[in-house]
């Protein structure tokens, strides 16, 4: 018999499953087919001119070799794989509005999972905190898909630090064909640009940024001391003090504002979570607003 966390990560697992089922049903599975069109048209094979085809497509190397007109010949390409970076580091512990940030990030990986093996899609996965925490490589089916939100809500990392850069770069040597990304992160990192540059250059890079309500604002609770869960560091905070929680929020929101410019300036989509709000809403705002931008 199940231990008894075993039996609520299975319920939660499982609660994931169905909802997730559910709303891809619904809502996200034509979404996803069409703003995900797959690597586009493959090349198959060479053939002899035929009076029709195409002059664009013919193959002027091998007519030149040959002596007669050869044509490339082209088939559609959908499959193709979907990886997941989740930051899994200390901060993702945190939640103040029922749920914490990786809580969120599970959910969010078995929504888009859904998505994607619904169009035949692979999926992937890559746990990082300040180092590489595990890999899984592109796969199809449900059971798989399970595998993966279970992994997320259960993990135990050995790290507590950010470092996403190095998540990037492991993407690099892992996967050497385009896919779809998304990093999930709280991006409570530095020094991450260039990475995501060149990833963004070599994959179709999309962003989420999952934060926490208090992270951006203090309630008024008197004198509390603020642990820093990735470095360890502690201060203490008047949070009576109206000056106090001000300068708090104004340094929060602007460090908030500098990811969201850094993204936009490296042209990377971003899709912004809130642990207190629905997020269904921004899911469904990013894929409508990627769908009208790819038919202009």
């Amino acid at each position: 018999m199940a231990e008894p966390k075993e039996k609520d990560l299975l319920k939660r697992v499982r609660q994931i499953d169905i909802k997730s089922r559910k709303v891809v049903n619904e809502l996200l599975g034509g979404e996803y087919k069409s703003v995900f069109k797959g690597r586009g048209m493959e090349f198959d094979e060479v053939r002899e001119y035929m009076p029709g085809d195409e002059i664009r497509t013919i193959d002027w190397n091998v007519t030149a070799r040959t002596g007669k007109p050869f044509v490339k010949r082209f088939i559609e390409e959908r499959e193709q794989a979907l990886f997941f970076l989740v930051d899994m580091s200390a901060s993702g512990t945190f939640g103040s509005a029922g749920k914490s940030k990786n809580e969120i990030a599970a959910e969010l990986c078995g929504l888009l999972a859904f998505s994607a093996i619904k169009n035949n899609d692979k999926v992937g996965l890559i746990i990082f905190t300040d180092k590489i925490e595990l890999f899984i490589a592109p796969d199809k089916g449900q059971t798989h898909v399970l595998h993966i939100i279970r992994e997320i809500l259960s993990f135990k990392p050995k790290g507590k630090g950010t470092c996403i850069s190095c998540a990037l770069d492991y993407l690099g040597k892992m996967v050497k064909k385009k896919c779809v990304t998304f990093l999930i992160s709280d991006f409570q990192d530095s020094d991450y640009s260039r990475s995501l540059k060149l990833a963004a250059f070599h994959y179709d890079l999309i962003a989420i940024t999952v934060t926490d309500p208090r992270e951006l604002e203090l309630p008024n609770a008197g004198l509390v001391e603020l642990t820093d869960a990735e470095t360890g560091e502690q201060i203490l905070v008047d949070t009576a003090s109206a000056a106090a929680r001000k300068n708090f929020s104004i340094a929060a929101k602007a460090r908030h504002l500098e990811i969201k410019d850094t993204l936009a300036r490296l042209n990377i989509d971003q899709i912004d979570i809130h642990t207190n709000r629905d997020y269904m809403i921004d899911l469904i705002r990013f894929f409508q607003t990627r769908e009208r931008r790819q038919t202009l």
